[in-house]
């Protein structure tokens, strides 16, 4: 309406009708009828049934047509890209003089922590990845995207001074430096909570993109804590991002909702769109949370060789169960600041490493022995 005032003038009925006929060979004939239209027999041609709708005012043009249809979807074209955000090359290929005054340098990677099954631990790796992060030097910060549902800034212990959200971002009644808490026990770490009032269709790709464009600029990793499942705003968390951290627990349910979310990731994902347009493909990881290896052992559980094959991704760490993650979330501590000795800590810092590029072998993943007084008493 800001750009062709005309269109205020159009009453409901003939702004809905307007919207179907310019939509109408996407939209099935049965949805097209609504109580704002006029009687149309379901047996007329298009031709005819296009007389009973309102004349469309002139002054708007095809150009914007096409825009406002394309508003609240999800891009399908790559001629739909402005790239507000960088084009994943940026970061793929940087420029060689990506170090002079004259070029800009490369933005930052955007990570995303998904899976498809809620309660597998995303929130507690999303908290410890990024912490980890920033503790080697990296500017990070970690974004919530469970609308409506937050609960990354009880795990860094920041709930009392979140302000404002990132919904108040994407609507621009605050600036982005009012809504970023940055964390007062580790250096160059910063979250931006997800609000609590408003529900998830707050989210658009131009606001999330324009969001995620800022952030990269200012920092070296921008992590996604995203929602279980594939709703509006997985998908939105996952359609930007340069790499996915694939998260899932030893069990078959949590295996195959992680299979479908790597599915929607390598199809549905601004690279998967740009595919052969000078981009890689998001680089997908798996990480298993929750791994008893005397379970896995006994056969109780999938073992980690089963979880690789099922799902056909490089496992980038191994988090073994450990009561400590309940307390130090009550604590408002991530679980990776207990130190390496900490078997979870220490799974975590290894699993950072890897993501930085570092070889580090897998641990944690074999039983403990048992001493001959606990096999013998019990």
């Amino acid at each position: 309406s800001k750009t062709h005032p005309t269109f205020t003038t159009m009453t409901p009925s003939a702004t809905l009708c307007f919207l179907r006929q310019a939509g109408r060979n996407a939209v099935p004939t049965s949805s097209r009828i609504t109580p704002f239209s006029k009687p149309c027999s379901q047996n007329m041609n298009v031709s005819k049934r296009s007389s009973c709708l309102p004349a469309v005012p002139a002054t708007l043009s095809s150009s914007w047509t096409q825009t406002l249809f394309t508003h609240r979807q999800f891009a399908t074209e790559k001629k739909s890209h402005p790239f507000v955000l960088s084009h994943p090359s940026e970061v793929d290929h940087p420029p060689a003089n990506s170090t002079s005054d004259s070029a800009q340098p490369p933005r930052g990677r955007i990570v995303c922590i998904t899976s498809g099954k809620g309660g597998v631990g995303k929130t507690t790796s999303a908290a410890s990845f990024a912490t980890g992060l920033a503790q080697r030097g990296h500017a990070t910060c970690v974004v919530d995207f469970d609308i409506g549902l937050r609960n990354l800034d009880i795990h860094l212990g920041v709930e009392r001074r979140v302000i404002f959200d990132f919904v108040h971002v994407l609507q621009e009644e605050c600036s982005l430096h009012q809504a970023l808490i940055a964390d007062k026990k580790v250096k160059g770490l910063y979250m931006l909570a997800a609000s609590q009032t408003r529900d998830k269709e707050s989210l658009t790709v131009e606001g999330v993109e324009r969001v995620l464009a800022e952030l990269a600029e200012r920092f070296d990793y921008v992590v996604l804590d995203s929602p279980a499942g594939i709703e509006s705003g997985a998908r939105h968390a996952m359609y930007f991002c340069d790499d996915a951290i694939v998260v899932t627990n030893p069990e078959l349910s949590s295996c195959r909702d992680a299979d479908k979310m790597i599915g929607f990731v390598s199809s549905r994902s601004r690279r998967a769109e740009l595919g052969g347009d000078g981009c890689l493909p998001v680089s997908q990881t798996l990480l298993i949370t929750r791994y008893d290896p005397a379970r896995a052992e006994a056969e109780e559980s999938l073992a980690i060789t089963d979880m690789k094959e099922l799902l056909g991704l490089p496992v980038i760490g191994v988090i073994p169960e450990s009561k400590d993650v309940l307390f130090c979330t009550n604590l408002g501590t991530p679980i990776i600041s207990m130190g390496d000795d900490h078997p979870a800590a220490g799974a975590y810092m290894d699993m950072v490493d890897r993501f930085l590029g570092n070889e580090k072998e897998l641990r944690f993943v074999t039983p403990e022995p048992v001493s001959f007084f606990k096999r013998f008493f019990g």
